[in-house]
């Protein structure tokens, strides 16, 4: 069995330690690289030591000794970090899975061009249930286009540093596409004082910060005399570490292009 040599970026953070341990028990995949910021305590150390099971792969700061054995990265860090590790990977033509969030226009533009030189899939949130989820959320914006108010709503742990949620924008763009609208016209981040009645074009955004919540996600659809709720609830990282082994196989067979976890899903259409 050909196994798929992954490098993991971010290796001694929370999301970081569930990608090793999932990648450890996957029978295809090898854990064959481990990236974390220089000046970082855990650099020089073994990846697996947190978990007690050595993998014999060290935490490193440089790209060309932490990527040297590797033919994918994951990489769930910040926006700063991923475009860094983008320029090298596209450069030595190593496919990329990136679950960072909170990129700017040029930052996805910047994720566009390198998956001219190699294959990269990006998605805001990797989880199965949760691209499920998305299909659902297009078929029922087409269904509640009239007469139904959009708001939703995220809730993550106190650390997480970028708001909306990468999901719950992405939430957004799949029910304004369906709707025929564009999300930076018609979303809604934050209401106080004063703020007349509701515009029924909106799109509103409502966001929770607080203790270890993984990542709760909620699109109401109120009506007059009913209202539709559409929720996934993560209680764990794991399911985002088995939908980024999953994404590596995918790209197993591809040299270049950008592609998203509705591509590995075939919901796409």
């Amino acid at each position: 069995m050909t196994q798929l040599k992954i490098a993991v970026a971010g290796a001694s953070g929370r999301m970081g330690r569930m990608l090793i341990e999932t990648i450890a028990a996957a029978p295809d995949a090898v854990l064959a690289g481990a990236l974390d910021r220089e000046g970082n305590p855990f650099i020089g150390s073994d990846a697996g030591a947190f978990s007690g099971q050595l993998t014999g792969v060290v935490i490193q700061s440089v790209l060309d000794k932490g990527l040297a054995d590797a033919d994918y990265l994951i990489d769930f860090t910040r926006p700063e970090g991923t475009l860094h590790h983008l320029e090298y990977c596209a450069a030595h033509g190593i496919k990329m899975i990136i679950g960072t969030t909170g990129f700017d226009d040029a930052g996805k533009a910047a994720i566009r061009a390198a998956a001219e030189k190699t294959a990269i899939l990006f998605a805001p949130n990797m989880s199965i249930g949760v691209n499920v989820t998305m299909k659902l959320l297009e078929m029922a914006a087409k269904n509640f286009s009239e007469g139904y108010d959009i708001e939703i709503i995220e809730a993550h742990h106190r650390h997480k540093v970028d708001a909306p949620s990468g999901t719950a924008l992405k939430m957004g763009e799949v029910i304004a596409d369906a709707l025929g609208r564009d999300l930076k016209e018609c979303a809604v981040y934050g209401r106080e004082g004063v703020t007349g009645e509701r515009d029924p074009s909106t799109i509103g955004f409502a966001t929770v910060r607080g203790g270890d919540i993984v990542g709760d996600h909620t699109v109401l659809f109120a009506g007059i005399g009913e209202r539709i709720e559409i929720s996934h609830k993560s209680s764990s990282r794991v399911s985002y570490a088995q939908g980024s082994l999953r994404a590596a196989r995918f790209l197993a067979d591809k040299s270049t292009g950008l592609y998203d976890m509705q591509d590995v899903l075939g919901l796409k259409g």
